[in-house]
């Protein structure tokens, strides 16, 4: 008799609890199954890279920052359809599109051309899509039926400015963090009033099982994750770095993090209790959770004004992180001093300023898709930057891909790609 490795187990029942019937080989939210951009254990990476990688189908689509998810065959994906936010399902063997379903009306801002921002979630039978504006809806994954459907704004009194004024965070351009499953509920950054911060609702039903919090959303997707010896739900809003029991919603700590327009975007990244967050004015933040007599509490540790990442979530291996640094630059830190330890130049096509890298953890190595849409495979070693292949995949991009049974799903500014890496 075997016994499964400890860490693989914790990782199993993560992922049950966390995404209900999800299977290893899907990748069906924003940053894979367990939002870490990882992998999961015992599913095939590539070991290298051809020159050519074998593209199986590519379809156009329009305007959007929205990445595409896979699950159950299908893959999942939005874009601006004659000034309309739509979601789609997509044959994954084949790209042909199944059903079409428009989701809200687009928002125009000066940050990129209109179209939807949010990565869907796909739960079993159901897809959950939410609009810039704030519509949350959950879709029939098999045909794209309404099953219900809510809005921050109407239901919740949340508010959307637009880009005016001091607008802050999700306010002026959009409702952008992915909600999240967990077990039987869906938990959503709303910025309601009355203590609708952060809103959990009954997934299947609507109901809303739980409200906490007085705050404005940032554009960061929350995660879950085990923190000072406890199921959190970690969240960068506008005002800083907060975390929820997501049981019942009671707030467990908030660190502080001001900047001029609550302009977050990163996904908060764990390294043991360490919890790393970062953006453009603040640098990047290592925050410690403890947990005493009278409850949790988190301050920040250290500060690194000059490894401000921008708005491209990095990805943490083994207590390092890896991340796309303010020089446009591909950086490795050591999460609990805040050290850089190395950095590699000319790899991103995008200025300083809007420089993007989607990364995927493949085991001990790391998968970089380039702004300029070129893959590169590295090691993930703290010791030094090691390329072990690179290939041109497709053009510009600021886009995190999918990885699914031996596929890379991704887009750039024109088509959705489904890429071959590993051979079946």
């Amino acid at each position: 008799m075997t016994t499964m490795p400890l860490r693989l187990s914790a990782l199993v029942l993560f992922l049950t609890l966390s995404t209900g019937v999800a299977r290893a080989e899907d990748w069906p939210q924003w940053r894979g199954p367990a939002r870490t951009g990882h992998v999961p254990v015992g599913v095939s990476v590539p070991e290298t890279l051809p020159g050519s990688p074998k593209v199986l189908w590519h379809i156009p689509l329009g305007n959007g920052l929205s990445s595409p998810v896979v699950s159950g065959g299908k893959v999942f994906y939005l874009d601006n359809q004659q000034n309309k936010e739509t979601v789609h399902a997509a044959d994954v063997n084949s790209g042909k599109v199944l059903w079409s379903m428009p989701l809200d009306v687009v928002h125009k801002d000066s940050q990129s051309p209109p179209g939807p921002r949010c990565t869907p979630v796909v739960d079993g039978e159901r897809v959950y899509a939410q609009s810039c504006r704030g519509q949350l809806t959950c879709f029939g994954a098999d045909d794209g039926k309404v099953i219900w459907q809510t809005n921050f704004v109407k239901d919740f009194g949340a508010t959307f400015i637009g880009e005016r004024g001091q607008a802050q965070g999700a306010t002026r351009h959009g409702y952008n963090a992915s909600p999240i499953v967990d077990g039987d509920h869906l938990i959503a950054e709303v910025g309601g009033r009355d203590g609708a911060e952060v809103v959990c609702f009954d997934k299947i039903t609507e109901k809303v099982v739980w409200r906490s919090g007085d705050g404005t959303p940032g554009y960061a997707s929350p995660l879950i994750a085990d923190l000072a010896g406890a199921r959190q739900l970690i969240t960068f809003m506008a005002d800083g770095v907060a975390a929820f029991d997501p049981a019942d919603g009671h707030a467990l700590w908030r660190v502080p993090v001001k900047t001029a327009l609550g302009r977050h975007a990163t996904t908060p990244l764990i390294s043991g209790d360490i919890v790393c967050v970062a953006s453009h004015q603040a640098g990047l933040i290592g925050i410690q959770v403890t947990k005493g007599s009278e409850g949790f509490s988190a301050r920040a540790i250290w500060t690194a004004k000059d490894l401000a990442i921008n708005f491209s979530s990095p990805v943490e291996v083994n207590g390092y992180l890896y991340g796309v640094g303010p020089r446009a630059d591909l950086i490795c830190v050591e999460m609990k001093t805040g050290k850089r330890v190395w950095s590699q130049e000319r790899l991103f096509s995008g200025n300083p300023g809007n420089a993007y890298g989607g990364f995927v953890v493949m085991g001990e190595r790391i998968l970089l898709l380039t702004d300029g849409g070129r893959l590169i495979l590295f090691d993930a070693d703290p010791a030094k930057f090691h390329e072990i292949a690179r290939a041109q995949v497709c053009g510009q991009n600021w886009c995190n891909p999918a990885y699914a049974n031996g596929n890379l799903y991704l887009r750039d500014n024109r088509e959705l790609w489904c890429v071959r890496l590993v051979s079946p």
